[in-house]
């Protein structure tokens, strides 16, 4: 395991953004990042470069090389292998060419801030929602589940109610996010379907709904009071729309404070 105040290697930080770091030493880097916010942003930098990459370029990579390009096709013949030399500095500068192109392209398109959260939250919902033994770290019905994340993330979190779209809070769970330590909230349906709901620190102070798709899952983000707020789930934009919308209506239309009961908590984005 990683020493929670020993220094993380670049190249840890590179597996673990490539997926392939194992889950005994996941867990304890993950403690790591939550604790050191400028490793955090980076990891968040260089997902939402990944994602934007696949985005502009995945359809590409999956082309099969033209059948004139092929080494099969250069040196078939009579050529000689100067011409063949000939032909592989050709491709050479046209491989250069189409990288230097599309690094162009990357950077052209690089992701804000919000895009990297974005990203950040439905990685952290795809890689979560898969488990088994340990999709969340604290229960629902852990006391300190909610003060835990609350003083954490820096601002009053409580789950919202979603038993309307059939969702029952399962637990949270503490995550690096791209300014500091993020809370992670997860659902279940009746029928096995998870959503989960991301939030951390943001230099964004208000921003609307956006939908963001990536493989099969969907996540609606929006920024508001200095935090990002993401709720993330299979690819069906209007019931997250109808999620997302019916926290923002409990965080907007909570009861005074004397008045919740446990049966009343919600997510409140002003820490109050």
């Amino acid at each position: 395991m990683i020493d929670r105040n020993s220094p993380v290697t670049e190249e840890e930080l590179h597996v673990y953004v490539d997926g392939e770091l194992p889950a005994d030493r996941r867990e304890a880097l993950e403690t790591w990042l939550a604790d050191h916010p400028e490793d955090a942003s980076r990891v968040a930098a260089w997902r939402a470069q990944v994602e934007a990459v696949r985005a502009r370029f995945g359809s590409v990579v999956d082309e099969p090389v033209p059948d004139r390009l092929t080494l099969d096709r250069i040196t078939r013949g009579r050529r000689s292998w100067g011409a063949v030399a000939a032909a592989a500095v050709l491709l050479a500068f046209i491989g250069g060419g189409v990288a230097g192109w599309m690094a162009r392209g990357a950077s052209a398109a690089a992701p804000n801030e919000m895009e990297i959260f974005a990203t950040e939250a439905i990685g952290a919902h795809r890689l979560y929602i898969g488990e088994v033994r340990h999709p969340i770290e604290v229960k629902a019905e852990e006391n300190h589940l909610l003060p835990w994340l609350s003083r954490r993330v820096g601002t009053t979190l409580r789950a919202p109610d979603l038993s309307t779209f059939d969702l029952k809070l399962l637990g949270g769970r503490l995550l690096p996010g791209i300014n500091g330590p993020a809370a992670l909230f997860m659902y279940e349906s009746t029928n096995g379907e998870r959503v989960t709901i991301y939030t951390t620190k943001i230099n964004e102070t208000r921003t609307s709904f956006r939908y963001k798709v990536s493989d099969n899952f969907g996540a609606l983000n929006w920024s508001e009071g200095g935090y990002g707020w993401v709720v993330s789930g299979p690819d069906d934009k209007p019931r997250l729309k109808g999620i997302a919308s019916t926290l923002y209506e409990q965080m907007e239309n909570r009861a005074p404070a004397r008045e919740r009961t446990s049966a009343d908590q919600l997510i409140s984005r002003r820490g109050s």
